[in-house]
């Protein structure tokens, strides 16, 4: 009975804070003549931010964090564009998708989670960094960096222990699995972010996978298909499934070495101002190609296919893509933060936007159900690939 009675009270304490709050509010804001204005003109937005400082200041329970509630505010702001697409950065967060635009930073090649032990567990190793070279392997627990013990430390931390050192180098105590521990010296340099992942298959058959088009992925694509070429690549099978985009130069430099001269593709800005990329039709694909999409291929993965398409120079295969025809653009502020904004949408050769309905591919192929939840899954099994190898079989026999 008293813990009921004790529950009414707080109640009963919580709505007539409210009822004052609400009237507080109320009488400020009648104060405000109605009037059209922007945004921060507007000197109701700025009293009633004025207000929920207020409330804040008398009625929250932790101590405030300034620098959060003015980032918070700027955040809000952009926030209420409602566009997926549009955002604001701090500087640190800005910095962050820099790292993952340009698909290159400084560093030793590996991504590492927080270990539930204590330290940092290596979650990838990147092949061909430096700390792949010194040995390390996916799977690694680090618990010290030069030394200084970082099981306690929150994985920021730890980063610009490892990251921060200014002899060029950084020394990690590792544990492995059935392994006593180790100390393994790794250099600190420039590290690629792999975006493009290649092989041959049966029949001459070359596999470029795509994950990313980052700042780095022209260049790599290129050595693929060098790689490719020199084993005696006769037919040609790039897949872009679940590729999200990425940045417009780099897919317009990558199908550049892929279709005649000619129109990539084409943005245009709310006030209708159009620019365009071209092909200057100097390395045309000359081999059979087909294109690997699904709902998850996005953005400049759509500029690929769409062009692909377009042109007749390659068939796509797979399920229709994920829709997103609109380009964003980031501006750098002064403090190192940045906002991202959509500013244009793009169109393919022809002239289809298809923002919000995709690309249909030229063979639809659902992937089998039975293997959606895999993460492992062969090339065997994998019948949206095997469809893409049927396609270029059954074109090779018509030729």
């Amino acid at each position: 009975m008293e813990h009921k009675e004790y529950w009414e009270g707080v109640a009963t304490g919580i709505l007539g804070a409210a009822v004052i709050a609400a009237g507080g509010f109320l009488g400020y804001i009648r104060a405000v003549p109605e009037k059209e204005q922007s945004v921060l003109s507007d000197s109701a937005h700025v009293q009633k931010l004025e207000y929920l400082e207020s409330l804040i200041d008398e009625y929250y329970l932790e101590e405030k964090d300034e620098e959060k509630l003015t980032e918070g505010l700027y955040a809000g702001l952009i926030y209420g564009l409602s566009d997926p697409y549009s955002r604001y950065y701090t500087a640190e967060e800005y910095e962050k998708e820099t790292t993952g635009t340009e698909g290159s930073y400084v560093g030793v090649g590996i991504l590492i989670g927080k270990n539930p032990g204590g330290g940092a567990i290596v979650s990838k190793c990147y092949e061909g960094g430096p700390a792949d070279a010194a040995g390390i392997m996916d799977g690694d627990v680090i618990s010290a960096v030069d030394g200084q013990d970082v099981t306690e430390m929150e994985l920021d931390e730890i980063v610009d222990l490892i990251k921060n050192n200014e002899t060029g180098s950084v020394l990690l105590t590792i544990h492995r699995e059935d392994q006593e521990q180790m100390e393994v010296r790794t250099e600190i340099s420039d590290v690629e972010l792999p975006s493009v992942f290649y092989e041959m298959l049966d029949d001459e058959i070359g596999y470029i996978r795509i994950s990313e088009f980052t700042g780095v992925t022209p260049g790599q694509y290129e050595t693929a298909f060098q790689k490719l070429e020199e084993q005696g690549m006769k037919e040609l099978i790039v897949d872009l499934r679940n590729n999200p985009g990425g940045l417009l130069d780099s897919v317009c430099s990558i199908l550049n070495d892929i279709l005649p001269e000619g129109l990539i593709v084409y943005t245009e800005d709310k006030y209708g101002n159009r620019e365009e990329e071209h092909s200057d039709g100097e390395h045309p694909l000359e081999i059979p190609l087909a294109v690997l999409v699904n709902g998850s291929s996005a953005s400049a993965s759509e500029i690929f296919a769409g062009a692909v398409q377009d042109y007749g120079v390659g068939t796509i295969v797979g399920t229709t893509t994920y829709g997103k025809g609109v380009v964003q653009s980031i501006r750098m502020l002064s403090d190192g933060s940045a906002v991202k904004l959509t500013s244009s949408r793009y169109y393919t050769p022809n002239g289809n936007n298809i923002h919000n309905t995709g690309i249909t591919p030229d063979v639809e192929v659902k992937p089998d159900a039975s293997l959606l939840n895999q993460t492992d899954i062969s090339h065997e099994e994998d019948n949206q690939l095997q469809a893409a190898i049927s396609v270029l079989n059954e074109g090779k026999n018509e030729r």
